[in-house]
């Protein structure tokens, strides 16, 4: 399928703009997420309507505690991030390509039949970076609401303005994982930048979605409980105190095998910086 945020640039190359990497791709290749490709000049979503993974899971494992506890979600994702973090804990399918992976075949009212066969309330684009395959998850996001379905998104946050306003009408709830709040750590782990990540908080924010946010907190990484504080403060000054924070603990993955787990006292130190900070749900994840 066509994507919808782009524009072609007159040597053949095209210019992605759903996300603020703004690939510039030549024919036959793909921009970081590896499920945007050239094709001729048009700009191609190899993974629309072909998710890799289903699961109907509890709506607290997305984590969201705050959002229809007691509830369960048809988790669907596809290929495809925009990030390369070094400790990706889904990296069999978030860093790999379309063509590596076996996937389904589910046209978005396919995906919300499913839901409804299996008594989901909603539907969780989730476990690689839906935002990458923004043109499926908002087609089906449309028809979950016109079902009467919640729609959930568990997201690494980092995605242009325009394309998440188009999104934002259709989303319930969200998870946004905000890896650490230093633009340095943000280019050295992940490939990113901070701000971008900001912005998009702000904006679900102010759309009127529910927000619950995860910090993963990886030793030597972005323990340091300063930085912890200034977030926690970043979050209190823009409104959201009331929104439930998720610090989890590291477990060594992917790139990062010789990193040690996450000690418990650093998971506490940092939930009493965040309580004392006035963050009112403050919850310790995988310990």
């Amino acid at each position: 399928m066509e994507c919808r945020y782009y524009h072609r640039l007159e040597d053949g190359r095209v210019e992605c703009e759903l996300c603020p990497h703004h690939c510039k791709i030549s024919d036959g290749q793909t921009g970081i997420c590896r499920s945007r490709r050239n094709h001729g000049g048009t700009l191609v979503s190899e993974v629309y309507a072909k998710p890799c993974s289903l699961a109907i899971d509890p709506i607290e494992k997305k984590p969201l505690y705050h959002f229809h506890p007691g509830t369960t979600c048809l988790s669907i994702a596809c290929t495809g991030c925009n990030f390369r973090c070094l400790n990706c804990q889904n990296h069999e399918i978030s860093q790999v390509s379309p063509q590596d992976v076996n996937y389904y075949e589910l046209q978005p009212s396919e995906v919300v039949a499913l839901c409804q066969k299996h008594h989901c309330p909603s539907i969780a684009y989730t476990y690689t970076e839906p935002l990458t395959y923004i043109e499926y998850i908002t087609d089906t996001a449309r028809k979950a609401h016109e079902a009467g379905l919640w729609n959930i998104l568990v997201s690494a946050g980092y995605v242009c303005q325009e394309p998440l306003s188009h999104l934002l009408p259709y989303l319930d709830a969200a998870n946004v994982d905000l890896k650490s709040f230093s633009e340095s750590i943000y280019q050295r782990v992940s490939g990113g930048h901070l701000q971008p990540v900001l912005d998009t908080i702000l904006a679900m924010r102010d759309a009127g979605v529910w927000l619950e946010i995860t910090n993963l907190v990886i030793p030597g990484i972005n323990d340091d409980m300063q930085m912890i504080k200034e977030m926690c403060k970043w979050l209190k000054d823009n409104g959201l105190s009331e929104a439930p924070l998720h610090f989890s603990r590291f477990f060594p993955r992917y790139k990062m095998q010789d990193t040690p787990p996450t000690p418990h006292q650093t998971l506490y130190a940092a939930k009493q910086i965040a309580e004392e900070e006035g963050i009112k749900h403050v919850y310790l994840g995988n310990i």
